[in-house]
This record gives structure tokens, C-alpha cells and sequence, in this order.
């Protein structure tokens, strides 16, 4: 297994466009995102990434979306996605959307997460699922030099041992959007709806839902001894008896 962390700069990207069928997949990831909607709630939701600030989050009942970038006019806030200038346990959601794959030190991001969320905040992960066709492709010389094919696949199993690391406990896992993405045109049809049915499992993309955990530290208080530990009736007694 080759290391997380990498000396190598990945070109970013900015917009779903720059992927083939990029708002297709945007908008799946909108499409598994909103079931999940309903059960969060808060004051602040957090899209780190410009990937994550592109895609549909009007169905979050969170009051406040803070868009976390590096270009675009939607966005809040221009900063990395390792180095939040945001105040730890401040926020209740944080949405990474394909950020760790073009990431040199994608625990750091994890880590900052982390930092940033509240005690029981929700973290909403998505990423390329490298048991794929689009996983299969990047051993393609030609591929790439292409996104999604120029970054890290890493496995949903690994993204959910780092997140229990760290302290997360992770929720639900779901795979979906079955394609090669090698074309503009997302597949559609019968056999599509079929694959997405029942072989989702070698889906392009997985979504991870994740909660921080944080256990309390209760002192222990000291177990007093209300009765004493001998009998009454030898209390006082010595040891040894006189001689007669």
C-alpha cells in the first residue's frame, strides 16, 4: 500500500466541467446527499474544496452554507482545505466533496475536519471509488493525463480507518453513479438503472456519512468505606494474649 502523503503537486480542479459527465456526477452526489438532509441540523455547514461548493445543498436545513475555496464567486472564504481559518468545535457540518484525491496530505484535511466540527458534527465525504471502471482506467497511459484520472484513488476502507482514527464514528457508506466517465454524455437507459440497482458496489463514486465522536471524561470518584472491613466484637482485642 503506497503512503498517503505525497511530495507531489496535483493540479487542482476547479469545476465539475473539467471532468467528463462532471455535472452528472455532481448532481448524484446532490441526489445521495439529500436523505441526509433532514436528519442534520445546525447553524453552519461548512463545503470545503470548489468541487464541494458547486454542488446543490438547498435541501440542508442548516441555516448557514460557507463556501471554502480557492476561486469563484460564490465563494466566503479563500483558503486551503488543510488550513481552515475557521475557530475549532464551531461547526456543525462539513462537506468534502472529491478533495482528498488531489490533496498532498489528505489526513491533514481529515484532521482539520476534525478540528473544526462540533462535538457530534457530521462529516459528508465523497471520493472515486478505485473497484471501478474508472478505477480500471487510470492504468490507461492516456487517462492520465485527465481528471478524475490525474489523482488518488483511495479505497472507501481506508478513508473510514483514518475517520476512526481521528474519532469518527462512521455511519452509512453508499456507492453509486456507474460509469467510465470517459465520455461527455453520461450513459443512460435500462442497463444503467440496472447497474445502479443491483452492481452499485462497483460504482464510480462512494459517499461516506460520518459522525464526530468525543467521549467525556468523568472522574472517578474514591468508593468511601462507610462500615469498617473488621468485626465489631475484636475491635480493641490485642493480638496476643496474656499468659495465665
Amino acid at each position: 500500500m503506497k503512503p498517503a502523503l505525497s511530495e507531489k503537486d496535483r493540479a487542482i480542479p476547479l469545476a465539475w466541467r473539467q471532468f467528463n459527465q462532471g455535472e452528472a456526477l455532481a448532481k448524484a452526489i446532490a441526489l445521495q446527499l439529500t436523505p441526509w438532509w433532514q436528519q442534520i441540523f445546525g447553524y453552519y455547514l461548512l463545503k470545503v474544496g470548489d468541487l464541494s461548493c458547486q454542488i446543490d445543498t438547498t435541501g440542508c436545513k442548516i441555516q448557514q452554507h460557507i463556501n471554502v475555496g480557492l476561486q469563484g464567486a460564490e465563494l466566503m472564504l479563500k483558503a486551503q482545505p488543510d488550513a481552515l481559518p475557521v475557530a475549532d468545535n464551531s461547526i456543525d457540518a462539513v462537506l468534502l466533496s472529491h478533495c482528498l484525491e488531489y490533496a498532498a496530505d489528505p489526513h491533514h484535511i481529515v484532521r482539520e475536519a476534525h478540528r473544526v466540527l462540533l462535538s457530534d458534527g457530521y462529516l459528508l465525504l465523497s471520493g472515486v471509488n478505485p473497484y471501478s471502471a474508472v478505477g480500471v482506467l487510470k492504468a490507461w497511459p492516456s487517462c492520465r493525463q485527465q481528471y478524475p484520472w490525474l489523482g488518488r484513488f483511495f479505497t472507501a476502507s481506508r478513508i473510514k480507518d483514518w475517520l476512526h482514527l481521528v474519532g469518527f464514528e462512521v455511519l452509512a457508506e453508499q456507492r453509486f453513479f456507474c460509469s467510465a466517465m470517459l465520455y461527455d454524455i453520461p450513459e443512460q437507459g435500462r442497463v444503467q438503472q440496472w447497474l445502479e440497482r443491483y452492481l452499485n458496489y462497483i460504482g464510480s463514486s462512494y459517499l461516506l456519512i460520518a459522525r464526530k465522536r468525543e467521549l467525556p471524561l468523568t472522574p472517578i470518584r474514591p468508593k468511601w468505606q462507610v462500615k469498617p472491613a473488621f468485626a465489631q466484637s475484636v475491635k480493641g482485642v490485642s493480638a496476643r494474649q496474656p499468659c495465665d
